[in-house]
């Protein structure tokens, strides 16, 4: 399960004296349990993926941020939080399987650009944690045009 791997994980960065595995994952497992209280369930590895995800896309936004600010050692921090936390994603499939899958989806489907809610609606269940939403949005704005 990936809650008792990120546990092991951690534990083993703390021996190991890795500060910045051990930092991150301190933060995702609080994450994760405050998510679990709100919710008022124990997650399983379905419900523990999107809270990964989000953390990965909210260091995504530091790091551009960063980049931005002129602060690289800062951006460089989170990116390097950005690959302990992706160890605990499905993999991430290619813009061309992305293509594919929005193709296969939309067949038949007579979609404009006001339509793209509800064709984000039929593409997430399928790309939910495979893929970046920001490239499945981007693809999306594409073939709407």
């Amino acid at each position: 399960m990936l809650k008792d791997q990120i546990v092991l994980d951690l534990k083993n960065a703390m021996i190991a004296k890795q500060q910045t595995e051990l930092n991150t994952l301190r933060m995702l497992k609080a994450r994760v349990m405050n998510e679990e209280i709100a919710k008022g369930k124990d997650f399983t590895d379905e419900d523990i993926i999107p809270v990964i995800a989000s953390e990965v896309k909210r260091r995504k936004d530091s790091v551009e941020a960063f980049t931005r600010g002129g602060r690289p050692e800062l951006a460089e921090k989170e990116q390097a939080e950005i690959s302990v936390l992706q160890k605990y994603l499905p993999e991430q499939i290619s813009e061309d399987e992305v293509r594919k899958i929005v193709d296969q989806t939309l067949a038949g489907e007579t979609l404009t650009a006001a339509d793209f809610g509800k064709a984000m609606g039929l593409l997430m269940p399928k790309l939910k944690g495979k893929a970046d939403g920001q490239l499945i949005s981007k693809i999306l704005k594409e073939k709407l045009k």
